[in-house]
């Protein structure tokens, strides 16, 4: 299994498709791990050389205690990239992984050639990130299970695909507290809003909103990506809040479409 090393902890990653088509790096939200773009893997991989990362505290990365920043997980990416010879590409993230992209471009945007931001925002409420964090170094990952299965997936597509939403809720329950508590530490700190106007070099970017999304809707979360950064693009799909697994077809095509021109 291929690791790369990075602020003291081990990045699991892999790379798929041809190693000469264009490089993409794809990054997962929150709560999940790189096989929340499995459904979309079939398209993409057709088209582009992927590079997909379990985010730290998550998959088969390092968990380490303590709060991480968004700072240490876009290191964390332009290191795996190192690892795996990639020295640009465009990068797809969702929830935290958009969060981790829009970081990224702004400390190495010579790594970025563009971003595709999924189900995504700048800017979150800190305080119930905060009471969220506590929570789970308190009870775990259970006590707040049902919280986030009713933002991840919508009820329609857990009703239609119930192994699939078990699948999520196991991988959920399964992971370490102590990586989603991080990873949350690094949500509720985060400094996006007011930067993303000033990038060193402006990278062409797409916002893709999930119509269903109760987490980081268009009204108030993808709406302010499109007025903060300059030129981009936005995408509307019929889905919850993890759009791949919801959507998988709908995204990819947007990726492709954008990616290519």
């Amino acid at each position: 299994m291929p690791f790369a090393r990075s602020h003291g902890a081990d990045i699991y990653w892999k790379v798929e498709g041809r190693t000469d088509s264009p490089a993409l790096v794809l990054l997962n939200s929150i709560g999940t791990d790189m096989d929340l773009w499995d459904a979309a893997l079939p398209m993409l991989r057709e088209r582009f050389c992927l590079l997909r990362i379990d985010a730290r505290g998550h998959g088969a990365s390092d968990a380490p205690t303590g709060d991480y920043s968004l700072s240490m997980l876009a290191d964390d990416v332009a290191t795996t990239m190192d690892a795996a010879g990639i020295a640009r590409a465009a990068v797809a993230g969702v929830s935290l992984g958009g969060m981790v992209a829009m970081e990224l471009a702004l400390q190495a945007p010579q790594r970025v050639t563009a971003l595709a931001l999924v189900c995504t925002s700048a800017t979150m409420d800190s305080a119930s990130w905060d009471a969220r964090i506590a929570k789970i170094r308190g009870e775990g990952m259970a006590s707040i299970a049902d919280l986030v299965m009713g933002r991840f997936l919508s009820p329609v597509f857990c009703a239609q695909h119930p192994a699939t939403a078990a699948t999520v809720l196991r991988g959920l329950l399964m992971m370490a507290p102590a990586g989603y508590a991080g990873c949350g530490a690094a949500i509720r700190d985060m400094a996006l809003v007011d930067r993303l106007g000033a990038m060193p070099v402006p990278v062409p970017t797409l916002v893709v909103t999930g119509i269903r999304d109760t987490s980081t809707p268009f009204e108030g979360h993808g709406e302010h990506l499109l007025s903060a950064i300059p030129n981009a693009k936005h995408v509307g799909i019929e889905a919850a809040h993890l759009a791949p697994i919801e959507a998988p077809h709908a995204v990819s095509t947007a990726l492709i479409d954008f990616f290519s021109n």
